[in-house]
């Protein structure tokens, strides 16, 4: 529940966002989430990715052995973390004068780097939010870091309704209010979470010596785990510094000179804004499924590994498996068939014109078909990381990276953007298909037998649910106007998610009992 609170409100974010900044806006969205994301790729590893996996076992056993060993280790990491992650910070930062310095007069680069060098503090505060998170998921309390993203989307959204607008009407000015805001709730969200953990019983205790063969080990583990356990977010990361590059100054088609000038841009202004967007789409799913169950499910994964009941492990992953395609593949599906209605009711509002609204369901679509993907790679990557295995997800993810290149320049010209989006896809089915393969092969049973009928049963629902949300569709009205979308897609929602679950329970769908709290 802290996790729905937290994305439906960054939905509401990025609608008043959409409203204030537009799509293309003479590139000024495209430079903002250029420069975001580039502290947020930095939590998305440690805070759902790499530290917290390599961190968190390492943990649970010191506390299963002393309180007081556990606080020492999480000292002593929470302290080195800090001085790399200042260390990092001042280094990144003077990038960024060499940057303005030498290439301040390459068109939207200034806007780019001052935007990135106001929220590159952010990466600082928000990874040292992460490792709390991670020691708060060792002591099984998970509200306050489910909640603790709920204070950026307020900070966002202050600044977008309160301030932005009222001090000034020049776009690239409210981008930057826009970055402060960002700044001063990374403080926050740090803040919150000390607070919760010095209630747990955290007292800062620094032993160096007590603590440094497990700092050496969770450092030893963390560089496979990068690329391992965050190839998603490194795949969107690239696919925007390509649509950064791919895309012509202006709207129209234009030659790219450092091509030689016989080709011309793919993409259009925007193109970076559009994936942002369609991303957001996807990742509400994504989050309320995949990483929250790999979240709460890991701790129970280092437990049965570290007593070496592997049966069980293979077991507990299988059904955390099922119960994301159970609800990722309907989800996805849904996603599909409303993308059009979705981005027009969400973002179809002020500077963003239903030019853009098309654009960025076309990335809906694409980001959709691989939505059960996204749910489940978070998921199985932690059965490996929970067995010590850093080396089989490092191997798969190396060949998802690569897909993803070769996809991206495959599809970006015939399809713009939305190649971009179809890629990373792509990229995450082969990835997840050859996890599970790889999981199977080398370490035991995942009930393969139970997943495919799991799959076969949900995709049968899925179905149903599709045709009666189709017709739904083609019998209501298609006028604009808010409230006939909003019409079309909430009863769109509605009708299907009740086929989909009545075709569920008529097929005796498990993990449909399993979510309503019944021993099926």
């Amino acid at each position: 529940m802290g996790t729905l609170a937290s994305r439906v409100l960054g939905m509401v974010r990025d609608m008043a966002t959409a409203s204030l900044l537009g799509l293309s806006g003479n590139g000024v969205m495209d430079a903002f989430v250029i420069a975001f994301r580039i502290p947020n790729l930095f939590r998305r590893l440690f805070g759902e990715g790499a530290l917290a996996a390599s961190y968190l076992p390492v943990l649970s056993a010191r506390l299963q052995r002393s309180r007081t060993e556990a606080w020492q280790l999480t000292s002593v990491t929470l302290v080195w973390l800090a001085a790399v992650l200042a260390a990092v910070v001042l280094l990144a930062e003077g990038a960024c004068a060499a940057t303005w310095y030498w290439y301040g007069d390459v068109p939207g680069m200034t806007l780019l780097v001052g935007l990135t060098a106001v929220m590159l503090p952010y990466l600082f505060f928000i990874c040292l939010a992460a490792q709390v998170s991670g020691t708060l998921h060792a002591l099984a309390h998970f509200s306050t870091p489910a909640l603790a993203p709920t204070l950026l989307n307020i900070c966002w959204l202050v600044a977008i309704c309160l301030v932005a607008p009222r001090f000034t009407a020049d776009k690239e000015t409210q981008a930057y209010i826009l970055a402060a805001s960002v700044l001063v709730a990374g403080v926050l969200q740090l803040a919150a979470q000390v607070v919760m953990l010095r209630r747990l019983g955290f007292r800062f205790d620094y032993h160096w010596a007590a603590s440094r063969e497990a700092l050496l080990q969770i450092v030893a583990s963390l560089g496979p785990m990068v690329l391992g356990l965050a190839v998603t977010q490194i795949n969107g990361f690239f696919d925007s510094l390509m649509a950064w590059f791919l895309a012509a100054p202006a709207d129209g088609p234009a030659p790219i000179a450092w091509l030689g000038g016989g080709v011309t841009y793919p993409l259009r202004q925007g193109a970076v804004a559009a994936i942002y967007y369609g991303e957001r789409l996807y990742q509400l799913p994504v989050g309320l499924l995949g990483v929250a169950v790999a979240t709460v499910i890991f701790p129970l994964l280092s437990r049965h590994a570290a007593r070496g009941r592997h049966d069980q492990l293979g077991g507990d992953l299988s059904l955390g498996l099922r119960l994301v395609l159970f609800l990722g593949i309907p989800a996805g599906a849904g996603l599909v068939l409303l993308s059009h209605p979705l981005s027009t009711l969400m973002f179809e509002h002020g500077e963003f014109t239903a030019a853009d609204a098309s654009r960025v369901a076309g990335m809906i679509a694409c980001y959709g078909l691989g939505v059960w993907a996204f749910c489940a790679l978070p998921v199985i990557v932690r059965g490996f990381y929970a067995l010590g295995d850093q080396r089989t997800p490092l191997r798969v993810g190396a060949k998802a990276m690569s897909a993803n290149v070769a996809l991206n320049l495959l599809l970006v010209w015939p399809m713009a953007e939305a190649g971009l989006a179809l890629a990373t896809s792509l990229a995450a089915v082969l990835q997840t298909t050859l996890l599970m393969v790889e999981f199977s092969r080398r370490w035991g049973n995942l009930r393969g037998g139970e997943i495919g009928r799991t799959a076969a049963s949900t995709l049968l629902a899925t179905a149903c649910m599709l045709i009666g949300g189709w017709l739904t569709l083609a019998c209501l009205p298609s006028e604009p106007g808010t409230l006939v979308v909003a019409l079309r897609v909430g009863l769109t929602m509605t009708v299907g998610s009740a086929i989909f679950f009545a075709v569920s329970h008529k097929l005796r769908i498990r993990e449909l009992d399993l979510l309503l709290g019944r021993h099926p």
